[in-house]
């Protein structure tokens, strides 16, 4: 008698044999991958807790989680821990300088590096906190370049005392160029520098592609910046809490010096230069 519907459907194992069997590539080093999801296409160039690191063509580098998910050669494979360990050289703190052996922190300096705010001090330390410990550097934050002047009155900076001042919008002709200039030629000009990159607010200084966003969007004028840019993106933006949500969206997606714009990039090394001088 023909049987017209085969072995028993209900039998144990009938899902397995209808599931597709994908191949286990191993992420090793240089292996090219990618992200079915998102398109993400990179070289491995590291393995660890269960995630692996690639970096594209233009040097931007994400984690992913190891599994399926993935695409090499245009075939869905799973991507698993590599057998043998990834040879690694000398560690690299996340600004790319190597990291010394003997990680402690030193005692502060008395010289520092001043930001304009909170946002500014996270990303520093984000990038170059491992940097800044090793040499003994503290940050602190301004809440806004115009309270500079009053800050200096009353700590002046001295030949053994030098500040490093960040600042956003440092452009020729705005407000923040002008306060500069001022603050140079006073009797605290001597022990101090003052660098700045071009951005309106250091959420610019973020690339776009590390955030997920083709570029960042025009806000009008009258428009608190940040406000406008959660809004053109459609973050929520009602209160405080929206907007430090967004930040922590922005700030997470920075995994290392390739995630910034050079713009920033610089002028951060200037002021570590500047103040381990």
């Amino acid at each position: 008698m023909d049987d017209r519907y085969g072995t028993d459907v209900l039998a144990a194992g009938w899902r397995e044999s209808r599931t597709r069997k994908l191949e286990r590539i191993e992420a090793s080093i240089d292996v090219v991958v990618e992200v079915a999801g998102d398109g993400f296409c990179g070289a491995v160039v590291g393995v660890a807790s269960g995630l692996v690191e690639l970096e594209d063509r233009l040097g931007r580098r994400r984690f992913f989680p190891l599994g399926p998910g993935f695409l090499v050669d245009g075939v869905d494979v799973v991507l698993t821990p590599p057998t043998v360990a990834v040879a690694t050289g000398p560690k690299r703190t996340a600004s790319g300088s190597f990291a010394a052996p003997d990680a402690r922190a030193r005692v502060a300096r008395a010289s520092r590096i001043l930001v304009e705010g909170r946002h500014d001090a996270e990303l520093v330390e984000k990038v170059w906190g491992d940097d800044l410990r090793a040499e003994g550097v503290v940050v602190e934050y301004l809440q806004g370049v115009d309270l500079l002047p009053p800050m200096l009155e009353e700590d002046p900076p001295s030949a053994e005392r030098r500040y490093g001042v960040l600042v956003d919008h440092l452009v020729p002709g705005s407000k923040e160029s002008r306060l500069a200039a001022e603050v140079l030629r006073s009797r605290h000009g001597a022990h101090l520098k003052i660098v700045g990159h071009p951005f309106i607010d250091v959420w610019q200084c973020v690339l776009p592609s590390s955030v997920g966003i083709p570029r960042w969007p025009d806000v009008p004028r009258g428009v608190e910046y940040k406000v406008g840019v959660c809004r053109a993106l459609g973050w929520p933006a009602r209160d405080q809490a929206d907007i430090a949500r967004a930040w922590q969206r922005i700030l997470a997606s920075v995994k290392s010096y390739r995630d910034l714009d050079p713009a920033l990039l610089g002028r951060v090394e200037e002021l570590i230069d500047y103040v381990t001088a």
